[in-house]
């Protein structure tokens, strides 16, 4: 890892509105080296673009959290633990998590105020070599299809609806066109794209709200069939099997994942350092208070042994008490709704990241994934996203291999907030040590508007290295993730697919230069539609 080098961060990144974008594309032609990577920026965005605000920023970061999570993890997680209050407690034990996690990227997004997330972070920390650590998120971000999982979710979910037997097909049918309209909508209709997720991202906040309010109702006695005695001795049965625990905490972590999506997107953010300060506090408070007292809700009403037998049906097995029978069809659609907030969430955030990839250049064809038209959005970096997805909803046959895929997709994000966490860590101590010493090293002036402080990052590095850990770590008879192949199998491979990044690297940024006796010379584009991109071409240096 290289220090960065001396340049105010923001200064590297001054108003994108300060170029006339009514002029023939400027070019701007600047030679690859060690220096490209210092963070400057050359994020020319048109005003038109920046249509998130408050509310819509909020809502990116709470649609992607509340997915279908809270509707079914509650039950593995009781199962994990084997006591209620411990089931609590490790809620809270998520939540603080994902706050240190908040902070970390809060940091860095205001320090480094671009769309691309993880992206501008890694490349500010890791330097050298130029553009590898580029390659191997874009080998990440570019081939793995976040929103697959939901889509098909959703499937199941409106098929329990309508009473219709679930099969691969129609499941994955129903999928396909969730993640289709997800494209439309974003790509054709960005504003309304963004309406439609504030509108669901409202839906589940509201449904949450209803389940707590019932809640209550079940706390005070109001239970049909009687109210079970759950908080009674709530530590009852708690598990000394720390790999029981250690698969719970697993799966509660991952129902906090989304606090970053607002940072995914931030040159389109009205004001973005102003904004984030206060959408995504917002965003995390209220999510993380939702989720403790919907579990509570759920442990009011539902005894603790229908709990460990409804597996991902909890949310069903609370409407069918409170409500009867026919509200376990109402729960579903509730659900599928959810799910498909989740996946616009989701489809908009890496749609972005793409773009960001192929305004870096290191894509083949970045031009194309790079461009705004013709819709004033990201469609070409959304149907990227929308293409990987139709793949792995519909190539796998079920089970294992279907499990395994959305493993691998999840997996790596712990790998890269490690490194972005250590990134961070480098930085304080360096500062740290130049005060100590009254060292003259040339270092940037880092004074983001928003601090984690020290402490805080490291804590999320250490639980970001328990998340990587864990699935190499062998499971406890019965919690093993797959039935026929190895339970570690996506860890291995998700280090695999990073080093094919590396690999990559190798032969467009080192072989093949040295064998056609070139440089690559980085040229940077603002074009037509007030974006700008990198563009490689190649100088001859005989």
């Amino acid at each position: 890892m290289s220090a960065p080098a001396s340049k105010s961060s923001f200064d590297q990144y001054k108003d994108p509105h300060d170029h006339d974008h009514d002029q023939e594309p400027e070019v701007i032609v600047k030679p690859s080296s060690a220096s490209d990577n210092d963070g400057e920026s050359f994020d020319n965005v048109p005003r038109e673009n920046r249509r998130i605000g408050t509310l819509s920023a909020t809502m990116l970061i709470a649609n992607r959290m509340i997915g279908t999570g809270i509707f079914a993890t509650p039950a593995s997680i009781l199962g994990g633990v084997g006591s209620i209050g411990l089931a609590l407690f490790m809620w809270v034990i998520g939540g603080t998590i994902a706050a240190a996690g908040l902070a970390v990227y809060l940091e860095w997004a205001t320090a480094l105020p671009r769309s691309g997330g993880e992206k501008n972070y890694l490349e500010y920390s890791f330097q050298k070599p130029l553009y590898l650590i580029t390659c191997i998120y874009a080998i990440y971000a570019a081939l793995l299809g976040w929103p697959s999982g939901n889509s098909v979710y959703t499937g199941e979910m409106l098929l329990n609806a309508a009473g219709t037997e679930v099969n691969r097909w129609n499941q994955r049918g129903i999928g396909v066109a969730v993640v289709t309209f997800a494209l439309i909508i974003h790509g054709v209709l960005p504003k309304w794209g963004l309406r439609l997720q504030n509108i669901l991202g409202i839906f589940k906040i509201v449904v949450l709200l209803f389940i707590i309010c019932t809640g209550f109702a079940a706390l005070a006695g109001h239970v049909p069939g009687g109210r079970p005695h759950n908080f009674t001795n709530a530590f009852a049965g708690t598990k000394t099997d720390a790999n029981s625990f250690i698969n719970a905490m697993y799966n509660v972590i991952w129902s906090f994942i989304g606090y970053s999506n607002a940072f995914y997107a931030m040159s389109e953010i009205q004001n973005p350092i102003r904004i984030v300060k206060r959408a995504a506090p917002l965003a995390m408070i209220l999510v993380t208070v939702l989720y403790l007292l919907t579990n509570v809700a759920f442990f009011a009403a539902v005894p603790k042994e229908t709990i460990l037998s409804s597996e991902r049906l909890l949310a069903a097995e609370f409407f069918g008490i409170m409500f009867g029978k026919r509200a376990n069809q109402a729960i579903s659609v509730l659900i599928a709704l959810s799910a498909i907030g989740n996946v616009l969430a989701v489809l908009f955030s890496q749609g972005r990241i793409n773009q960001e990839l192929g305004r870096e250049g290191v894509l083949p064809w970045s031009k194309f994934w790079a461009s705004n038209k013709p819709f004033n959005s990201p469609l070409a970096g959304l149907g990227l996203q929308w293409a990987v997805s139709l793949i792995i909803i519909l190539a796998p046959p079920g089970g294992d291999a279907y499990n395994f895929l959305l493993n691998l997709i999840s997996y790596p994000l712990n790998i890269f907030n490690t490194l972005i966490s250590f990134g961070l860590i480098i930085i304080y101590l360096q500062q740290y040590l130049a005060r100590r010493d009254g060292s003259t090293w040339d270092l940037p002036t880092w004074a983001p508007p928003v601090r984690a402080t020290l402490p805080v990052t490291v804590f999320f590095f250490l639980a970001n290295i328990f998340l990587v850990i864990v699935p190499l770590v062998p499971p406890a008879a019965g919690n093993e993730p797959y039935e026929d192949i190895p339970y570690y199998l996506h860890a291995v491979v998700s280090f695999g697919l990073l080093a094919l990044g590396g690999v990559y690297w190798v032969i467009w940024a080192r072989v093949l230069p040295r064998i056609g006796k070139y440089e690559l010379v980085r040229v940077v584009e603002v074009g037509s539609d007030g974006l700008s991109r990198n563009v490689f071409r190649k100088r001859s240096i005989e």
